[in-house]
C-alpha cells in the first residue's frame, strides 16, 4: 500500500511511503514521535540526523525561499531545537540515520553502515 502523508499532498509534494499490507500499525512523524512518553509503545523508530544548514538549503529547495517561507522555517526552528534539546529523540532510536557520509559511495545503490559510537 503507497501512503501520501496530508501534509505532502496539500503542498504538492511527490513520492509515497510504501506500507507492508500485513503490519498492524505504522506511525510515520517527525522527532516528536520518539519523545520520552511516547517511547513505551514503540516497537522501532529510526532517528534521521542530517546538517541543519543544508536540511534548511533543502527545505528552501522544495518548498522555495520567499520571506514568508523562511520565517515559518524560522518560527518551527523556535520550538523544534528547544524540544530537540530536551527530548533528545537519537537516544531512544532503534536506529540512526546519518547525514550525508564522508565515505566515497553512490547513494542511489548503496547504503553506508558505521558501528555506533563507543561508550
Amino acid at each position: 500500500m503507497d501512503f501520501r502523508p496530508d501534509a505532502w499532498i496539500s503542498h504538492d509534494r511527490a513520492g509515497s511511503i510504501t506500507v507492508p499490507a500485513d503490519v498492524d500499525f505504522v506511525w510515520v512523524e517527525g522527532t516528536g514521535i520518539i519523545r520520552e512518553e511516547v517511547a513505551p509503545w514503540l516497537d522501532a523508530s529510526i532517528y534521521l540526523q542530517g546538517d541543519l544548514d543544508e536540511q534548511e538549503r533543502l527545505l528552501g529547495d522544495r518548498d522555495g525561499d520567499s520571506s514568508e517561507q523562511r520565517e515559518h522555517v524560522a518560527s518551527w526552528l523556535r520550538e523544534e531545537l528547544p524540544f530537540m534539546l530536551r527530548e533528545q529523540p537519537w537516544l531512544r532510536a532503534t536506529l540512526i540515520v546519518a547525514g550525508p557520509s564522508p565515505v566515497d559511495h553512490d547513494p542511489d545503490i548503496e547504503l553506508v553502515v558505521a558501528r555506533p559510537p563507543s561508550s
